[in-house]
């Protein structure tokens, strides 16, 4: 997964920002929209991958409590959906129904100063703008396929104890 799929995305966004560079160069404008598409893509799936992985802690699972260090994460959990319990609900829920290839993300939006849980589709579209994620699920098939076959929610539980 690592090396393959985040690994394409990486050199995906740094040949689509070649691309783009060569083609404002020779003004070749009509290709400028179709890179920047590309560059939404990719970049978008090695900035999600690169939060994913630094989201996995073997020690991982539970409620975030403040004597883990975390408190402050803990209250704006509470204080955006009223309980521990009722993010992880939205947050699963958000991840298991994405359709076909997509993330689960809890991210913070900053007009509000709260935290929302957004459903991705691919890894650019259904943001929120100015949102930034915070915790992310992988719900692409490739994340979970091999080992889960077609029990995404399996995964995604598998996921909490880990995060």
């Amino acid at each position: 997964h690592h090396d393959k799929h985040h690994a394409a995305y990486v050199k995906g966004a740094n040949d689509t920002l070649e691309q783009l560079a060569e083609a404002r160069d020779k003004d070749q404008w009509g290709a400028v929209t179709g890179l920047e598409k590309s560059l939404a893509f990719n970049l978008s799936g090695h900035i999600l991958h690169s939060i994913y992985w630094h989201n996995m802690t073997g020690d991982g699972g539970g409620e975030p409590l403040a004597e883990d260090g975390v408190g402050e994460l803990a209250d704006a959990i509470r204080e955006s959906f009223g309980s521990f319990a009722g993010f992880k609900a939205q947050l699963t829920k958000a991840a298991a129904t994405t359709q076909g290839s997509g993330w689960g993300v809890l991210a913070y939006e900053p007009l509000s100063g709260r935290l929302i849980v957004e459903q991705i589709y691919d890894h650019q579209g259904n943001v929120g703008q100015g949102s930034t994620p915070i915790l992310v699920f992988d719900a692409w098939e490739h994340a979970f396929y091999l080992q889960y076959k077609n029990q995404k929610v399996d995964f995604i539980e598998a996921m909490w104890r880990v995060v």
